[in-house]
């Protein structure tokens, strides 16, 4: 009669084992928000500018002459936070802005002499932690973590899409 009892108990055990997994993802994914809030906190004490200003940087120095909205394709971010995120970087004299001599209308971005100097000598990697992250999974992962994510925003539900175009709060 004991063996039945402490199969039972491993049974119940292993239940109750698998019925807490979905606190194991929770508080992985409390590490990675943390984590990437860190960083961008980081960033900021150590350069003055926001990590989403950073990654525009970066963006920049590798591709002078970007426009407004390819910016923001780039950091998948809407064209209106590009803009504010840009103005603030004109203000402080990080980027310059250029009138395209073929079309008067469209404005080409570059990083000044002042923003090289910060992007050299700011924290990496400097698109953020949790991009630069995601570059580094090879594609199998990446699927299988868009499917995982993916999954959980259909258990959420009514969730809004333009969500997804908006830097997290700490990188602002």
């Amino acid at each position: 009669m004991p063996r039945k009892k402490s199969a039972q108990a491993a049974s119940l055990a292993t239940q109750e084992n698998e019925s807490l997994k979905h606190l194991d993802v929770l508080k992985k994914l409390r590490i990675v928000m943390r984590a990437a809030q860190r960083h961008s906190a980081w960033i900021e004490t150590q350069c003055g500018v926001s990590g989403a200003q950073l990654w525009i940087m970066q963006e920049l120095h590798e591709a002078p002459g970007l426009r407004v909205g390819e910016i923001a394709d780039r950091l998948a971010i809407h064209q209106t936070t590009a803009s504010n995120l840009l103005d603030a970087l004109e203000k402080r004299c990080l980027i310059v802005k250029v009138r395209d001599p073929n079309d008067q209308r469209a404005v080409r971005l570059s990083l000044s002499h002042e923003g090289g100097k910060l992007l050299m000598q700011a924290p990496k990697p400097a698109r953020g932690l949790l991009p630069q992250s995601l570059l580094q999974l090879d594609a199998a992962t990446l699927a299988q973590l868009d499917a995982g994510m993916q999954a959980l925003l259909d258990s959420i539900g009514m969730m809004d899409e333009g969500f997804g175009l908006l830097p997290l709060p700490f990188n602002m």
